[in-house]
């Protein structure tokens, strides 16, 4: 593995891209530390707890929205705009046809999801900075003020968006899931050293420091494997003859994979059941109070509701972001068939099938990850340490991909690869 690393050093391409996206990291790390005028710090960390909205977009923002600077929303909004263009993709024919346009189509989309995430990130500028001026925490309460702050945040989030198009255009790997993930990696160490603190004040003992040790590894090559399972359907392509060549004749296979949906069910959840948690610290009211206190992070209520919900969102996600129907007309227009399947509507039958049968799993295992902190911290007696579910399906979704984008570039230099 060290002689491997070290090669990625004697390719001239791969060691600029790598450079450029460290220095990009330091771009968003350095923004992360700049500060929003005008609003008072120590409301806003009162406001972050584990068990509000807050603190999920404050694991998406590496801390940025607990500090309130200017990369407070992060790269949400655009994420947001993503998914709501891909869902449009869905049900509206002119963003299908671009979707099908080869590389004209995707900008299009590109340009009209960058329009989405400045409309979208100051909506939520403006809600979050509305509902800071109701609990005291701006020093200029005046709207003048509620609208500057907005501008900074929407500014912010879009120079975040164009950030991660430099790394993506640039550097290694995907640049908008790259700053998600550094910002999650940079809160690794605040759990080690809250970790090291619990042992010191005697809160947990070494015994308890191993255990969550050991389940972290495990859980980490479990996310692995299911992240890279597949089930791989055959399909052989009938022989045709065009003019003096012969065409098809090969065999190849349909990977469908296990966890198709990724992290998007957990983020759908999170938000719903985080929602009521959230309200209840603006809204004073009993009843309001009364409902949060149920969904409260940890309920019976809140974590049965939350493996439902992500059960729901998965099929859901999946159904949207697959068209079986399509996949099997175009198999049938390039001669291809499954072995023992009619082309047509019986292979189409036949993946729904199957694709159904597999999302089970991945949705049985989204949920055990997203309730994963619960059990680490029942097990362990470590609190206030955030380990699984959204978080360590990003980590590790994002540096198998950009591990796969470096092994494609040194294959390209070397016959020796960088993943084995």
């Amino acid at each position: 593995m060290l002689d491997s690393l070290l090669n990625i050093t004697k390719v001239t391409e791969l060691r600029n891209k790598v450079v450029y996206t460290l220095l990009m990291f330091i771009v968003f790390r350095l923004g992360i530390h700049i500060p929003v005028p005008g609003v008072e710090a120590s409301v806003i960390e009162s406001l972050f707890t584990s068990g509000n909205l807050f603190g999920l977009l404050d694991l998406f923002a590496g801390g940025a929205l607990s500090k309130f600077s200017i990369f407070a929303m992060s790269i949400t909004p655009y994420i947001n705009a993503s998914i709501i263009m891909q869902l449009l993709g869905a049900v509206v024919p002119t963003f299908e046809a671009w979707s099908k346009d080869g590389e004209e189509g995707r900008k299009k989309i590109a340009k009209v999801t960058r329009y989405g995430t400045v409309i979208l990130g100051f909506i939520q500028a403006f809600g979050m900075t509305y509902a800071l001026r109701a609990s005291n925490a701006l020093i200029d309460n005046s709207f003048m003020s509620v609208i500057w702050i907005s501008i900074i945040l929407t500014a912010g989030t879009c120079l975040l968006m164009w950030v991660g198009e430099q790394i993506t255009a640039h550097g290694i790997g995907n640049g908008i899931s790259l700053i998600i993930f550094a910002g999650i990696v940079a809160r690794f160490p605040d759990g080690v050293q809250t970790i090291y603190q619990y042992l010191q004040v005697g809160t947990i003992n070494v015994f308890q420091a191993i255990l969550f040790a050991i389940i972290a590894v495990a859980m980490i090559v479990l996310v692995i494997a299911v992240t890279q399972g597949q089930r791989r359907i055959p399909i052989q392509y009938a022989k045709r003859v065009v003019g003096r060549k012969m065409y098809g004749g090969h065999s190849t296979f349909l990977p469908l994979k296990v966890n198709q949906a990724g992290v998007i069910p957990i983020i759908f959840a999170s938000s719903i059941l985080m929602f009521p948690a959230t309200l209840a610290q603006f809204v004073q009211v009993p009843w309001v109070q009364t409902v949060a206190s149920y969904f409260q992070w940890g309920t019976p209520i809140q974590t049965i509701l939350y493996a439902v919900l992500i059960l729901f969102f998965t099929y859901f996600y999946t159904a949207i972001s697959i068209n079986i129907t399509d996949m099997a007309d175009n198999m049938k227009k390039h001669g291809g068939f499954i072995p023992g399947i009619r082309p047509g509507k019986p292979t189409a039958d036949y993946v729904d099938r199957v694709m159904t049968r597999i999302t089970l799993v991945g949705a049985f295992f989204l949920a055990f990850v997203a309730i994963l902190p619960n059990m680490i911290g029942g097990l362990t007696g470590i609190q206030g340490v955030y380990f699984g579910g959204t978080a360590l399906l990003i980590v590790v979704g994002v540096a198998l991909d950009t591990m796969q984008q470096v092994e494609s570039l040194v294959l390209t230099r070397q016959y020796k690869g960088f993943v084995k």
